[in-house]
């Protein structure tokens, strides 16, 4: 009998949770409350449960899939196993106790210098967040350079020598721009491995390609390549591109490769900017790139304090970016980061923890730019420094009279030169080693991409897609080979 009492009830309780279930209607902003708070199972059960509610508009499917996808990526990039972590930290610790170095885990977590995210009620560690840690924090750093000696870099070495000759070359001949001419090849390969897709579907794939618009890269060719029947973006695209589509075959890698040459060349202005004019206000060059724009160049309460702490009462543009450039590469380290599509507001995370990679200090100087109405703009692409090529992302910010200058950032923080020698090239001058894809961030892929991309901010990797969805960077891999041509007379 209690059998049967206790079988009435649990089946009585699974009619009353089943009703609740059908008749409790989720919102999505109470499925971001659960994202934010890093609820994500819960979170992803109430996406469902909205779906089959039935009121889902077309756009709130399309948001909300995506908020699943960006969970996924966010659980990717926070998969570091925590002993492996703890245990490349505490290698540089021997001699601290461990209650000391519990200690000295919770003021880094604090600090933001050691990256973690609770997940669904489980600490989870950035996978470069032992890497990072020797990079963000000052006595970290000091403490592995103790242990291992200074570091050395093959690209700072480089950097010394081609910077000392653009620099005396621009006042040699009183040049700015045109120095130092490199002719550069290169093959880029996007790979989908066997049997990602199913065979005899369609895989979509965009590659990145030089842009031929730009004074710095001229003599734009493709060489050769194995697409079938390839599509260019037009140049008013922002991204630059090159279109193919492929059948995918059972047991084969569907491999879609380009070779390309160009002409690059390296410019250094005077960062005095003797030369510079008022700003014609009412020009649309003025109020396009002196605007906010979502998600990521807005004027936050933090960008309007981080402004008034750096720049203060400065009005005369060129010493305002000077201000900017010297208050970033001053105090936010380069450290690696989690895939930009995660991140709401990157100029404000980077505000929050304290460092930021080449892409974040570019939005974050971007933003600083236009919000003290000096107009600013993105531009990415690669360096392509001898065994130091790779992606990468910096800036440019206009003066009236002169037109767009180059300025970088990241490469700015490194200290080539020792004193009274000036480091500040990169303020106002780009080396000859770039591969321009990007003329602005977050812009449209031709032909239009179906499902979300990969990389929502920049286009660097590529993207692939199929009728099933979106291929992300774990599903394929790329990689460029690149070669140096000798400068004809």
């Amino acid at each position: 009998m209690k059998k049967i009492r206790c079988r009435a009830g649990f089946f009585l309780c699974l009619f009353w949770l089943l009703s609740f279930a059908a008749t409790y209607a989720v919102e999505p902003t109470e499925i971001e409350t659960e994202i934010q708070n890093g609820n994500y199972a819960a979170a992803r059960s109430m996406i469902d449960h909205y779906f089959s509610q039935g009121k889902a508009t077309p756009l709130e499917i399309w948001n909300l899939n995506f908020r699943k996808e960006q969970m996924d990526r966010i659980e990717r990039d926070f998969r570091a196993d925590p002993s492996r972590v703890l245990n490349s930290i505490r290698q540089y610790y021997p001699d601290v106790s461990p209650e000391q170095f519990s200690r000295k885990l919770e003021e880094w977590k604090r600090s933001k210098a050691l990256e973690t995210i609770t997940i669904n009620g489980e600490e989870r560690f950035f996978h470069s967040a032992a890497d990072n840690l020797f990079r963000i924090d000052s006595e970290a750093k000091r403490v592995k350079s103790e242990k291992e000696g200074p570091t050395k870099s093959s690209l700072d070495d480089f950097l010394r020598l081609h910077l000392t000759m653009l620099h005396t070359q621009a006042k040699e001949t009183n040049t700015a721009t045109g120095l130092a001419p490199q002719t550069i090849r290169a093959v880029y390969t996007l790979t989908v491995p066997p049997d990602t897709v199913p065979a005899g579907e369609t895989i979509r794939c965009w590659l990145p390609f030089p842009r031929s618009d730009h004074r710095r890269q001229t003599d734009v060719v493709l060489l050769d390549s194995n697409l079938v029947n390839p599509i260019f973006s037009p140049p008013e695209y922002d991204h630059c591109s090159i279109y193919s589509e492929k059948i995918a075959v059972a047991g084969t890698p569907t491999v879609f490769r380009i070779q390309f040459q160009y002409r690059a060349t390296g410019e250094w202005f005077d960062p005095s900017h003797p030369a510079q004019k008022p700003y014609n206000k009412e020009s649309e060059l003025y109020k396009r790139y002196t605007a906010e724009r979502t998600d990521h160049v807005i004027f936050t309460e933090a960008i309007k304090r981080l402004s008034e702490q750096i720049v203060g009462e400065e009005k005369h543009p060129p010493l305002v970016v000077r201000k900017i450039y010297e208050g970033i590469t001053t105090t936010y380290p380069w450290a690696r980061s989690r895939e930009y599509s995660t991140m709401p507001n990157i100029p404000s995370y980077v505000i929050e923890n304290g460092h930021g990679d080449c892409g974040m200090v570019a939005l974050l100087l971007i933003t600083l730019c236009r919000y003290n109405g000096i107009p600013a703009k993105w531009q990415s692409g690669f360096m392509m420094h001898p065994d130091n090529d790779g992606m990468h992302d910096w800036a440019e910010v206009y003066f009236e009279g002169i037109g767009w200058v180059p300025i970088d950032p990241s490469l700015g923080m490194r200290k080539l030169f020792e004193p009274p020698e000036p480091n500040d090239f990169f303020l106002s001058g780009m080396d000859s080693y770039r591969l321009i894809v990007n003329e602005d961030y977050s812009c449209n892929l031709y032909p239009a991409k179906i499902y979300p991309r990969s990389e929502t901010l920049d286009f660097q990797r590529g993207e692939v897609e199929w009728r099933g969805g979106n291929l992300y960077f774990n599903q394929w891999r790329w990689n460029m080979s690149v070669e140096y041509l000798e400068e004809k007379p």
